[in-house]
């Protein structure tokens, strides 16, 4: 199909393009749910919890295929690149729609800038030939050039990235398989004896299944882009439906499958889980794993850096067309990429990792308490929305395309969860700040929309 050009001067009528692949879609999902926290954090779950941090990931598990099913169920009916910013606005009105549009699109801007900073710092532990600024800024120009080269090229870089990432579990999984069993020759098998070591299973009881809780329930931030990308794929419900029951059960077997080796391997009390994926391969005695585990995390951040600016580009174009963000933003290019949503929210993060590179760990830090606790709002949002809607669907005897099994008592499960998670960051003093400036930017970005829309509709009354 060929491509069109829209005219800059007629961002209203603009429209994205659906080359976006089924399987680039799946793999999107999964690697956006799989990433450097996952190879490099997973071990502070771990020493919060013991080996009942499994029960803190099958929690954020359930939390985060429920939070799909709910997208999915709204993205099939209506796909929108805004997704879960647009099915607020239907469901509560503009200023909902508008304030969490926003407030994941500040998340998303900032990540970026750390994502940057972080995959250089990485490559030049193992690899230090250049000077970390500039290959962070070298990574910011070049995921910049891959989404404003189109939708197609960005998907088969994500697909790649992701099977990458795939690849590498799976790997570790049937290494960390065969040590436990012990079918290594020459390496003593540890058994599972570390389950129940060092304490018992549940060392530090529910508290520390709780804290472990409020670390775990980030790594899995992000899944939520596939509701934003489903809208570029030539058959979005059908594109959804198999992404999602494809990506949920997965991500459940990446994760506990990862944590179960790495518990069975390595005590909780172990100081070498601060690379958690590095200390099981050594016991192995796998050459370079350090090398190796630290170079899949440098792939990690780049494919988020990289997935982060599609859906912060996305928002911002849907916020455009909505009248909720300049409407130049909305103008697409030849190749139907919003590039000026592209450019803008690139901006950001140059500025950012700019500053991170003058001041260390001074700039960023705060930013990203900031928006720390962002995408538990996102998904709090996402799920009210679909009770909102579903039930507006049956009043009117609308059809949906994809129905999210065990409605409403599954949405009402999520949201108590989240309720629990939202409890235990008010509750710790380590977190407590993090979720306070998450409800004052919220608030600030909703007063801001909504005094922005009583001056368009006064200046248009008065026109």
């Amino acid at each position: 199909m060929p491509e069109s050009t829209v005219s800059p001067a007629d961002p209203a009528t603009a429209q994205l393009g659906h080359a976006l692949k089924p399987r680039q879609l799946i793999m999107m999902g999964l690697g956006s749910a799989i990433g450097a926290g996952l190879f490099l954090g997973s071990g502070v779950g771990v020493q919060a919890a013991g080996p009942a941090v499994l029960v803190s990931y099958l929690v954020a598990g359930a939390l985060v295929i429920i939070v799909m099913n709910a997208l999915g169920e709204m993205a099939a009916a209506k796909p929108a690149s805004g997704a879960f910013s647009v099915y607020a606005a239907d469901a509560m009105g503009a200023t909902a729609g508008a304030t969490v549009g926003w407030l994941w699109w500040a998340q998303l801007v900032i990540v970026i800038a750390a994502e940057s900073v972080g995959a250089a710092g990485l490559l030049a532990s193992v690899w230090p030939v250049l000077p970390v600024p500039l290959v962070s800024l070298a990574f910011m120009v070049l995921f910049t050039v891959i989404n404003l080269m189109g939708v197609k090229n960005f998907g088969e870089f994500e697909f790649w990235f992701a099977i990458m990432k795939v690849a590498a579990i799976i790997a570790f999984i049937l290494i960390g398989a065969a040590l436990v069993f012990g079918l290594l020759p020459g390496v003593p098998s540890p058994g599972l004896s570390n389950f129940t070591a060092h304490g018992g299973f549940a060392p530090k009881g529910w508290a520390g299944i709780g804290t472990a809780l409020l670390v775990v329930v980030f790594a899995f931030g992000g899944t939520e882009i596939v509701a934003v990308a489903a809208a570029e794929t030539a058959d979005p419900a059908r594109s959804l439906a198999r992404a999602i029951r494809t990506v949920a059960w997965r991500i459940l077997v990446f994760y506990i499958g990862s944590l179960s080796v790495i518990i069975a391997v390595v005590p909780w009390t172990s100081d070498t889980l601060r690379s958690p994926f590095a200390a099981v391969l050594d016991m192995a005695r796998i050459p370079y794993a350090s090398t190796a585990i630290t170079l899949i995390a440098v792939v990690a951040l780049l494919s988020a850096l990289n997935a982060n600016l599609y859906g912060a580009s996305r928002m911002a174009f849907s916020l455009a067309q909505r009248e909720e963000a300049p409407r130049w933003l909305a103008r697409i290019s030849a190749n139907r990429v919003p590039m000026m949503a592209v450019l803008i929210s690139v901006l950001f993060g140059f500025v950012a990792t700019v500053f991170e590179l003058w001041y260390p760990n001074r700039v960023l830090p705060v930013l990203l308490n900031i928006v720390g606790s962002t995408c538990l709002l996102v998904w709090t949002i996402s799920l009210l929305s679909q009770l909102i809607l579903r039930r507006r669907a049956a009043r009117a005897g609308t059809p949906l395309p994809f129905r999210m099994r065990g409605y409403p008592w599954i949405t009402g499960f999520a949201l108590g969860i989240l309720a629990l998670i939202f409890g235990l960051l008010l509750s710790s003093g380590d977190t407590r700040g993090q979720f306070l400036s998450m409800v004052a930017l919220t608030a600030g970005i909703a007063i801001a929309s909504e005094t922005a829309r009583r001056l368009r509709n006064k200046k248009r009354a008065t026109a």
